[in-house]
């Protein structure tokens, strides 16, 4: 019998119920149960110590519980151990209906409508229409083609950016580091959904940010690292940039005092974008583990020589 072995006793209850019933072969355990840690092939954790992996001598596979795997400190991984990002239904429909929400809230002015608002202003302000409003996404992995996907239908003029090649279909889509002036100038609403690499830390920085055009609003959905805050901040008091909606941050909780809390032109929500669903989770990874043991490639995994 192989081993499954988490220490996010929250999921544990679903996940016991669901490996009895579907990987009865699996056995899932948790801290509160006695195991063989020699017998453990496979963890499905957020940030394992490195005192815990230590004790699994035989442990081939490391699931992140969620879509990011920057919280691994990779160092510390044994080479042969493969790391897998959590890829499931729940995670990317919360992430489309979260991006649909800040695109339209951006589209539709309710950050100025607010503002207005708590001033007792009257201020209609003239629709522009979403034909006519370009959206652009940086990432184009599986998160954010499902975001571009459930962007199709309101007629936005997309587009989309990675390190590497994608075609798209309805997406105008850019690739490699020479594509990314192109890009940022296509872009009245910005979407970030990068992995956070050493390559895309800071990468949201004036140098970048000032060549989107003026008005332009930024989504940060990827990690608080992507931004430097200072030049979103600048950027938006001097009027180059109309608003931003931000769910990640460095550090985490924001701290009291941040000029965030109370910025005008910024919504803030606390890294909910998207959270895992545990019962699609808990499929997600027997299906991967089918696909180990039968020498299959599992989705989600990550090539440790680029961090995503």
């Amino acid at each position: 019998m192989t081993l499954l072995y988490t220490s996010d006793a929250e999921r544990g209850r679903i996940w016991r119920a669901i490996f009895a019933a579907e990987a009865a072969d699996v056995a899932f355990v948790d801290p509160s149960d006695p195991h063989d840690p020699a017998m453990v092939r496979y963890l499905a954790a957020w940030n394992p110590s490195a005192d815990l992996i230590a004790t699994l001598p035989a442990l081939d596979v490391l699931f992140s519980i969620g879509a990011g795997i920057d919280q691994f400190d990779m160092a510390r991984l044994p080479p042969h151990v493969r790391v897998v990002r959590m890829i499931e239904p729940g995670i990317r429909q919360g992430m489309v209906e979260y991006v649909t929400m800040a695109v339209l809230a951006l589209h539709r002015n309710l950050i100025d409508h607010g503002i207005a608002q708590r001033e007792g202003r009257w201020n209609p302000i003239k629709l522009v229409p979403a034909g006519q409003r370009r959206v652009g996404v940086m990432g184009l992995g599986n998160l954010g083609q499902a975001v571009l996907e459930g962007l199709a239908s309101f007629g936005f003029a997309l587009s989309g950016w990675s390190r590497s090649a994608h075609a798209i279909d309805g997406v105008t889509c850019h690739a490699g580091e020479a594509a990314l002036p192109a890009f940022l100038s296509s872009c009245d609403i910005l979407i970030c959904l990068l992995p956070l690499t050493p390559e895309t830390r800071g990468i949201l920085c004036r140098g970048r940010l000032a060549q989107l055009p003026s008005g332009a609003s930024l989504i940060n959905v990827g990690r608080g690292g992507h931004l430097v805050e200072q030049d979103l901040l600048s950027l938006l008091d001097e009027g180059h940039m109309s608003g931003a909606v931000l769910d990640v941050f460095d550090p985490e909780p924001l701290p009291a005092g941040h000029a965030f809390w109370t910025h005008p032109r910024i919504i803030m929500t606390p890294h909910i974008a998207s959270m895992t669903r545990a019962d699609s989770a808990a499929r997600a990874l027997i299906a991967n583990i089918r696909r180990h043991e039968s020498g299959q490639p599992m989705e989600g995994e990550v090539a440790r020589g680029r961090g995503y």
